[in-house]
C-alpha cells in the first residue's frame, strides 16, 4: 500500500488533505441519506450507498486511493446518466480523483498503518 503514495503530507498540506477528505466523505454520506429519505425505492439507492461507504472510508482515511477512485468513477457515471443535475456529482468526482492521486495525508488510518516507520536501534 505504501507504493500508492509518494509521501504522507504533514503540516498545512496534511491539514488541507484532512479537510478535503472530510468534505468529500461528508458530502457523499449526506447525498446517500438524502436520497434514501426522499425515495427509498429510487434507482440511485445502490450507487449512492456505495458512495456512502466510500465516503466513510475517505473520512477515516482508510484505503484512500481505492475509495477515491471508486468515488471518481461512480460520480462521473452519475453525472453522465443525469446531465440536468451534474454539478454536484462532477464536483465530487474531481475531489475523489484528486484524493486518489494525492493520498490521505498524515492524519489518516493509512498513514498510521502503512506509513514509513522509524526504526530506532536499541541501546547497548
Amino acid at each position: 500500500m505504501q507504493r500508492l503514495f509518494s509521501t504522507f503530507a504533514d503540516g498545512w498540506p496534511g491539514r488541507g488533505l484532512l479537510a478535503q477528505r472530510l468534505l468529500t466523505g461528508g458530502a457523499l454520506v449526506y447525498c446517500d441519506v438524502a436520497c434514501a429519505i426522499a425515495n427509498p425505492m429510487c434507482a440511485k439507492v445502490v450507487p449512492e450507498s456505495i458512495g456512502a461507504v466510500a465516503g466513510t472510508l475517505l473520512i477515516a482515511g482508510l484505503w484512500t486511493p481505492i475509495a477515491g477512485a471508486v468515488v471518481a468513477i461512480l460520480e462521473a457515471c452519475t453525472a453522465f446518466m443525469s446531465p440536468a443535475t451534474a454539478a454536484t456529482p462532477l464536483f465530487l468526482a474531481v475531489l475523489g480523483a484528486t484524493l486518489a492521486m494525492i493520498g490521505p495525508g498524515t492524519w489518516s488510518i493509512d498513514a498510521w498503518v502503512f506509513g514509513r516507520k522509524r526504526i530506532v536501534p536499541p541501546d547497548l
